[in-house]
């Protein structure tokens, strides 16, 4: 709905008093699915080791055309979420370390320590990643709440809305970046296995 340009269109209601709201939102939404679309081929051993070039100008647009625009323009729409507080802090937080933990993984690659550069890549995909499991989460939490209405929430929508909001948004990004933590302890990347092969491609990655 967004490549249509239409704002009655957006599935999130744009704040009266912010006419910017609409262009980030779909500036956020065009970036995001272009980082989506970087980070598959980024995380694929197979690509990763058999196409070196074509893995660095991948990385370059997940970092330059797709994690920095989308989370800046993510910030400022956390920033001004209609959704309410709770929401609110968990999107903010969440697009500040989207940010500096893809610019971090980044800096890490361009001083050739690629051991260090792919562990914080990991973190950067499963927070990108983390919006699909926002969608399982959401109905989810749906599913629980949505009896407890005219209980829990008195018949109070706006309320149900923000709770299950909420919930939602805190779990999606700190279940994925546990997972992405899980899994770099139980696989780690030692250097002694990474840093002779790596150190062979270090003076053309650069280029």
């Amino acid at each position: 709905p967004y490549l249509s340009l239409d704002p009655s269109r957006s599935r999130v209601p744009a704040p009266s008093d912010f006419p910017l709201h609409y262009p980030l939102l779909v500036l956020h939404v065009i970036c995001g699915s272009i980082a989506l679309g970087c980070v598959v081929f980024q995380i694929w051993p197979w690509f990763r080791n058999h196409h070196r070039t074509a893995h660095r100008r991948i990385g370059r647009t997940y970092v330059l055309a797709g994690v920095l625009p989308g989370g800046l323009a993510g910030l400022v729409l956390a920033a001004t979420t209609p959704f309410g507080p709770v929401i609110k802090v968990s999107s903010v937080m969440m697009a500040l370390l989207w940010l500096g933990i893809t610019l971090t993984g980044f800096v890490m690659a361009r001083r050739g320590r690629f051991v260090e550069h792919r562990r914080w890549m990991i973190r950067s995909f499963a927070l990108t990643c983390s919006i699909i499991l926002n969608r399982f989460v959401a109905v989810a939490v749906f599913m629980v709440l949505e009896p407890q209405q005219n209980t829990t929430f008195a018949g109070n929508e706006t309320w149900f809305v923000q709770v299950t909001a909420g919930i939602t948004g805190w779990l999606s990004w700190t279940v994925a970046l546990l997972l992405a933590e899980w899994w770099l302890e139980r696989r780690p990347y030692p250097a002694d296995r990474d840093t002779p092969r790596l150190v062979r491609v270090s003076a053309g990655y650069n280029q």
